[in-house]
């Protein structure tokens, strides 16, 4: 497959316009496309329809990349947890919210965000532990722990604390682009550096990138509450 060229980010995908986006997306869990353009306002849009008479570019393609080494390598389930959600409670999903505003105003970071990577990450269950040994609420790498200076990953607080620090890194090293920041959070930013500054074409990758936003819009306008 040939690797596609690096695209220059211009300001107009940065996370103040998210703030204005009118968001068409119905993409569920379910495989789709994204499409994503900007209006004559400078508004991003994104679809999981194909936009008609615009100037638009695919952001996601779903179709699955066969053969793809390291596609196989992830396999193809849904969480691969070792030790799965146990917490089921309801009020799981507001139990941290103190911690999660700290976080989402110390790194200056969408709530609506930090809530979408907790759901599709642990389910709101801090004793989650991934096959590959993530851990947590935002399930947090061995080696991310000691980077983010994470002193318990199983205290919510620190892991929260964690994760939300390393979406700022991530935010920071690709100027700011949601899209991109998800698939780095999950591939590592490696991978989207070694795909020219796109999400890579890892079928596990993309299916998480379409979770996390469908979370995200969904509690954006809930105003952060997850249901």
């Amino acid at each position: 497959m040939p690797r596609p060229r690096a695209r220059r980010r211009s300001a107009r995908r940065r996370w103040p316009l998210y703030a204005a986006v009118v968001a068409a997306l119905a993409i569920g869990t379910a495989a789709a496309d994204i499409y994503t353009y900007t209006d004559d306002e400078g508004v991003v849009h994104f679809t999981n329809l194909k936009p008609k008479g615009k100037k638009w570019s695919k952001l996601i393609d779903a179709t699955p990349d066969r053969g793809s080494k390291a596609a196989a390598d992830r396999g193809d389930c849904a969480r691969c947890d070792a030790v799965p959600a146990r917490d089921h409670s309801p009020e799981r999903f507001h139990r941290y919210d103190e911690h999660i505003y700290e976080a989402a105003a110390l790194y200056r970071l969408p709530v609506p965000l930090v809530r979408a990577i907790i759901k599709v990450e642990s389910d709101y269950d801090p004793s989650v532990v991934s096959s590959v040994g993530a851990k947590g609420l935002m399930q947090l790498m061995p080696s991310v722990e000691g980077d983010m200076r994470v002193g318990s990953v199983f205290e919510p607080r620190d892991n929260i604390m964690g994760g939300t620090r390393l979406l700022r890194i991530l935010a920071n090293k690709f100027d700011g682009d949601l899209v991109l920041t998800i698939a780095a959070y999950h591939a590592g930013a490696g991978a989207v550096e070694k795909y020219g500054n796109q999400v890579p074409p890892y079928p596990h990758t993309r299916q998480y990138v379409r979770m996390v936003l469908d979370r995200y819009y969904e509690y954006k306008a809930r105003d952060g509450a997850p249901r």
